[in-house]
């Protein structure tokens, strides 16, 4: 049986649970239409929200909503060797049937990527993660699946604040060291199943 992994989030008085659950070594996909969606080693076990305090669970959520509307499928993986975001999109693009991956980070910093790119490139990136809501992972997940389609989505539009990188600084490189302290080196990306359990509609 694999590790499970598991954070809670409150809402009001309800209370979610986010399971991720290994199943084992993340194999390349065979279907042409999949978006393989990975996170990065600290997602969901040491932490539990992103940099401005979004529940993990929110947030997964989100971006398969988005995905699934799309009428795309889609796998979880987590990677283990590595805290850098651009590896975690690229390594998700990598296994994707599709060569579409998305990308995320316990802060919430995100990457669209494609196979085909070189690692540092990307299809759309979110690089200030104290920017990011929950509709913009929505908008996240539905775009990764127009890509996996064949389509050319409209990118997500990125809101800018100057102001937001000095006042995270110093939060944001604390969240990334212990981050980079789960790191596994060399370990293999391992496939998750992802349950979710609470009130429902919450």
């Amino acid at each position: 049986m694999g590790r499970k992994d598991a954070m809670t989030a409150s809402a009001g008085a309800s209370e979610r649970l986010l399971t991720l659950e290994e199943l084992g070594p993340a194999a390349p996909g065979t279907r042409p239409d999949e978006v393989v969606v990975a996170v990065s080693p600290g997602f969901a076990t040491v932490f539990t929200k992103t940099i401005t305090d979004l529940p993990h669970v929110d947030v997964i959520r989100q971006v398969l909503a988005g995905i699934e509307e799309q009428g795309a499928p889609v796998r979880i993986i987590r990677v283990r060797h590595s805290s850098d975001l651009a590896t975690v999109a690229h390594t998700a693009a990598r296994l994707s049937g599709s060569g579409i991956g998305v990308g995320i980070l316990s802060r919430g910093t995100t990457m669209i990527h494609q196979r085909d790119l070189p690692r540092l490139s990307s299809l759309e990136l979110f690089p200030q993660s104290p920017l990011m809501r929950l509709e913009t992972y929505r908008r996240i997940g539905s775009n990764a699946a127009q890509y996996a389609k064949g389509g050319s989505p409209s990118p997500v539009p990125s809101m800018n604040d100057p102001m937001a990188r000095p006042r995270f600084q110093a939060k944001a490189a604390l969240l990334h060291i212990k981050e980079t302290e789960q790191v596994v080196p060399k370990a293999k990306p391992v496939e998750v199943v992802v349950r979710i359990t609470g009130a429902p509609g919450a």
